[in-house]
């Protein structure tokens, strides 16, 4: 079911997805926005940003999807527990399915892959290369081949330290240089996309720092914000990594803080929008200190900010990155008109809504 493509030199990009979505049914084209019918696969669904993505289809009306993951012992499986979907399947499963009996899974309108190892700790490279490289080859050819719209998470740790840039709209991705393994393994698919001319028919995010609901499984890949929540309970106090760079004074580390409700309604706006295609950074646009994050924690929850700072781990030191931001120049460019979260909000949201009740999303109305 291919979705119908439109070109036009005289098109702007904003023009060129406002012609295209109103195009009407033609022969086995996808309409996009048509409730009823469309089937919707999500990776990684029980996971941080799959579920809550989920979360936001379903908010639309989407309830045919199909979720597949990988479930062991944490307790991914209560951020499932709020949300509607048609059904469920292994990720070891789905890919067995797909390279052996392609045809029994039936066809998707879109394929949104968020499953992989996001450890930027994981120090086993043959496990990351076969999960979030060769898994993701498999589901990409499997999903063009049959016509669905292709989403799928790289990450902002194809940057790097940011030395050589963070421009979602150069084409010399040779140029960057992860940091670790994970970031390698989603740069490798990256670059096998662009040499394979994929990145011109699908979509990849470089997710910033995201943060929010449905977290709550992550160990240490939580962000700060569920962490510094925490401590605070526990102490009424933070910890926060020294800095070990004289031109950054401790704390004011900076970051590109994106909250997860941002996240996924740029993730829906690219999956929905056919001629926006290539690597997309997704972030607010904004970088903040560490302090302005932790102290809006501290705002949140009505308690005066008490911070202490800490050796950071020697393993970390050289990998560690110092200031991130994105450029979503070419987000917006694609049509992305909502506003971002201002962080204080974003933060206050996060905290009062999901925290304290210890809500997942969906428990909203309960």
């Amino acid at each position: 079911m291919p979705i119908t493509s439109l070109k036009s030199d005289k098109l702007t990009l904003p023009q060129q997805v406002k012609a295209q979505l109103e195009i009407a049914l033609q022969g086995d084209s996808v309409v996009i926005g048509d409730t009823a019918d469309r089937r919707i696969l999500v990776t990684g669904g029980a996971g941080f940003i799959g579920s809550a993505l989920i979360w936001e289809l379903n908010r639309r009306g989407y309830t045919n999807i199909l979720v597949s993951d990988k479930l062991t012992s944490d307790e991914k499986w209560k951020n499932l527990v709020p949300l509607k979907f048609a059904d469920y399947i292994d990720g070891e499963d789905l890919l067995a399915r797909v390279q052996q009996s392609p045809a029994s899974l039936g066809k998707f309108h879109q394929v949104l892959h968020l499953g992989a190892c996001s450890a930027t700790t994981e120090r086993d490279a043959n496990y990351l290369m076969r999960n979030n490289f060769e898994f993701t080859k498999v589901i990409c050819h499997w999903a063009l081949e049959q016509g669905s719209r292709f989403v799928y998470a790289s990450s902002a740790a194809t940057y790097g330290d940011g030395a050589y840039g963070m421009d979602d709209k150069s084409d010399d991705l040779h140029r960057l240089r992860p940091l670790n393994m994970y970031g390698y393994s989603k740069h490798l698919f990256d670059q096998y996309a662009q040499r394979a001319g994929l990145l011109g028919k699908i979509v990849g995010l470089k997710y910033f720092n995201v943060y929010g609901p449905n977290e709550d499984h992550k160990s240490d890949m939580r962000s700060v914000v569920h962490k510094a929540y925490g401590q605070i309970l526990d102490t009424g106090r933070v910890s926060l990594f020294k800095s070990h760079r004289p031109d950054y004074k401790d704390g004011e580390q900076m970051r590109d803080f994106l909250y997860v409700k941002d996240a996924i309604r740029m993730t829906l706006h690219l999956a929905d929008t056919p001629v926006a295609n290539g690597l997309f950074n997704l972030g607010s646009g904004k970088a903040h200190t560490w302090l302005q994050l932790v102290n809006a924690i501290f705002a949140a929850l009505d308690k005066k900010p008490v911070i202490d700072f800490i050796d950071m781990p020697e393993h970390l030191q050289s990998k560690y990155q110092y200031y991130t931001c994105a450029d979503i120049a070419k987000l917006r460019e694609s049509g992305y008109t909502t506003d971002i979260t201002p962080l204080a909000d974003a933060v206050r949201d996060y905290v009062v809504n999901y925290l304290v009740p210890r809500h997942h999303l969906g428990d909203e109305h309960p």
